[in-house]
């Protein structure tokens, strides 16, 4: 029903302890998905005269995906758990054209601008684009300068831009800087 990706609950487990607990008497599998007062109801009560317990025999896969919908709407609005020890490589759309994005490297981002701009890239263009300092985009710049991919050049208007030669038009004069 709804599958996902990294999902936190898992259909087997789920029935190897509803099997566990005497075939959904205990209701082991209920704590599991995160439905604790049903969870006591079941232990309390047997399942509910073992009449609970089949109904969740034949309902456990939905009841799964419920759980794993919930816990991503949970991490969804309040952020991942244990964010500090994960490597996220997405952020959220703020155009919302998208929900969630992936993150380019700040050399595909600097080919992207360069591309859409007809082979002309400013460090400031890439610092709004990619999210990094100012500073951060001008050592990229540079490094692609110093491994022959791109070519430092000057402005009439004393504005540094860097020029990639294969994205610029071969109309375009190199002279107008």
């Amino acid at each position: 029903m709804f599958k996902s990706e990294a999902s936190v609950y898992n259909l087997f487990i789920a029935y190897m302890l509803w099997f566990i607990s005497g075939f959904g008497a205990l209701g082991f599998h209920r704590f599991y998905l995160g439905k604790i007062p049903t969870g006591i109801l079941w232990a309390c009560t047997g399942g509910l005269g073992m009449v609970g317990a089949i109904y969740d025999f034949f309902t456990l896969p939905r009841q799964v995906a419920e759980a794993n919908l919930r816990e991503e709407i949970r991490n969804s609005l309040n952020g991942p758990r244990y964010a500090a020890n994960q490597n996220l490589n997405w952020r959220y759309a703020e155009d919302a054209q998208s929900r969630i994005i992936s993150k380019d490297s700040i050399e595909q981002t600097i080919l992207r601008l360069a591309k859409q701009n007809k082979g002309i890239v400013t460090a400031s263009e890439l610092a709004l684009e990619s999210h990094v300092s100012i500073e951060e985009a001008k050592k990229a710049l540079e490094k692609l300068v110093d491994q022959g991919y791109a070519e430092l050049r000057v402005r009439k208007t004393g504005t540094l831009v860097y020029t990639f030669p294969e994205f610029m038009d071969t109309d375009s004069p190199l002279e107008d800087f």
